[in-house]
């Protein structure tokens, strides 16, 4: 298995499919199919987080953060799995970290779209990007939890750019 971030399986597209739409942990991995769009898969993962997080958003806080939780300690099992099955690390496809991560983001805005907008536009940019320490993170941490932290990271920065914005909005 291979060790470094965002990679590509050499499989087949009919095979990739058969592990992305195939079972239930498939399904969630690669973000009910949108993990195989040929552009851009993880902003495509992020815009199906955008229902995720408006449902989220309308729960009772406490809702809120155990459903996150829930998505976040199941996201370990889901993409340790999948990334076995596919036999690369942390491929391009699985999004279900891009979800989480974009879930986290929004925790502390107000359900509103420009909220919801910046917070996709910051999200993005620090998932694409990766400055310290989240490539770090996503280069040294393995399995279900290397594939989810980075992003995770990534949802944090976009809270405290998003918590700037807020205070000085």
């Amino acid at each position: 298995m291979n060790s470094t971030g965002n990679e590509k399986a050499d499989l087949q597209p009919a095979a990739l499919r058969k592990v992305a739409l195939g079972t239930p942990s498939g399904l969630l991995a690669f973000g009910f199919g949108s993990g195989l769009s040929p552009f851009a898969p993880g902003t495509m993962g992020t815009v199906v987080a955008i229902p995720f997080a408006v449902a989220m958003k309308l729960m009772p806080l406490v809702g809120f953060w155990v459903v996150l939780l829930l998505m976040f300690f199941a996201g370990i099992e889901i993409c340790t799995r999948v990334s076995r099955k596919l036999g690369v690390h942390d491929h391009g496809g699985i999004v279900w970290d891009e979800i989480v991560g974009y879930c986290l983001a929004i925790a502390f805005v107000p359900l509103q779209w420009q909220w919801f907008l910046a917070a996709f536009v910051i999200f993005r940019f620090f998932d694409i990007y990766k400055p310290w320490p989240i490539r770090q993170l996503d280069r040294k941490v393995s399995g279900g939890l290397g594939i989810m932290i980075d992003d995770v990271v990534a949802g944090i920065f976009t809270i405290v750019v998003l918590a700037v914005i807020q205070k000085f909005w």
